[in-house]
């Protein structure tokens, strides 16, 4: 049988994806509870991270220890990767040997490589395009939050990045409208931006994009490999800047978001990440309730 991936948002319909983000809800509630949920006991993760990680790997690692299955980290530099091994024959190999293998790569063609050879489901825990099990945790906070997405008015401010490709993503599978306000010369990938449209719209002026917004999100304005390019960044990046004056653009209710790890006072103010309105510490969490949901949705293929 052919092994469901995750690559990215298109792979999951939005019909799957919708189910996925209330049965993440309904892990978090058991988990809350105390109730113990171990339906992959025996399964084995393996991951591979090209780039450091906090977030993705701990809430992988333990999200799959709480679902009684258990987890490697290979560095590459432990792999025969290292030495010149093809990504074919690694995928063909270590897909006969666990269940499910979790990448985070520099190039996201290597995880499309790795997954087109592999037995077992691939799961894309970032590549320099795109993000998507961060957008699960996104979702599903916003669920929690506002209720419905679908409808809702979303400000992407800042870089136009992975994640922000994955945030565009979303808007279309979600049915919500995204506003992406970039500097000149950081806007995202134009075919991504047409592929998600018109739910996705680009726009130069944040006040625009955050303009009775239910939700504004921004990112740091130097990914993982583009610390070189700091300097440049602050200066271009500098009216982009997520403050109380711009967050008073969007709706009185409205949540602020980001995914970590933040620079106060360069894409956010801390009066603004750690106000009243800043639901990222969820936003975090929900990374470990939503990446359950899908290793039990990519190895319960029946349930």
């Amino acid at each position: 049988m052919t092994p469901r991936h995750f690559l990215t948002l298109a792979d999951l319909s939005p019909a799957v994806l919708g189910k996925l983000i209330q049965r993440a809800i309904e892990l978090k509630a058991g988990h809350q509870r105390g109730e113990r949920h171990v339906p992959l006991v025996g399964r084995t993760m393996a991951m591979m991270f090209e780039k450091s990680s906090t977030r993705t790997r701990v809430s992988f690692e333990a999200g799959m220890a709480q679902l009684g299955g258990s987890s490697m980290f290979l560095p590459p530099r432990d792999l025969q990767l290292g030495r010149g091994e093809p990504i074919e024959d690694t995928a063909r190999v270590i897909s006969r040997m666990v269940d499910v293998i979790v990448i985070r790569a520099n190039e996201h063609a290597m995880v499309e490589r790795f997954a087109g050879h592999s037995q077992v489901p691939v799961i894309n825990a970032l590549t320099e395009l795109h993000h998507p099990c961060q957008l699960l945790a996104d979702v599903q906070t916003v669920v929690e939050r506002r209720g419905e997405v679908r409808g809702r008015t979303v400000a992407w401010v800042g870089d136009g990045n992975n994640v922000c490709h994955s945030w565009m993503q979303a808007a279309k599978v979600f049915d919500f409208e995204l506003r992406v306000a970039t500097p000149p010369g950081y806007a995202p990938r134009p075919d991504i931006a047409a592929a998600c449209a018109p739910n996705a719209r680009l726009l130069a002026d944040p006040s625009a994009a955050v303009a009775r917004a239910d939700v504004v999100v921004t990112d740091t304005w130097a990914s993982m490999g583009q610390e070189h390019e700091k300097a440049e960044r602050a200066k271009a990046f500098a009216p982009y800047r997520v403050d109380r004056e711009l967050m008073r653009k969007a709706k009185p209710d409205a949540i602020f978001m980001h995914c970590l790890p933040a620079y106060r006072g360069h894409e956010v103010t801390a009066e603004v990440i750690d106000g009243p309105q800043s639901v990222v510490w969820d936003e975090a969490e929900n990374r470990l309730h939503s990446q359950k949901a899908l290793l039990e949705l990519l190895l319960q293929p029946s349930r």
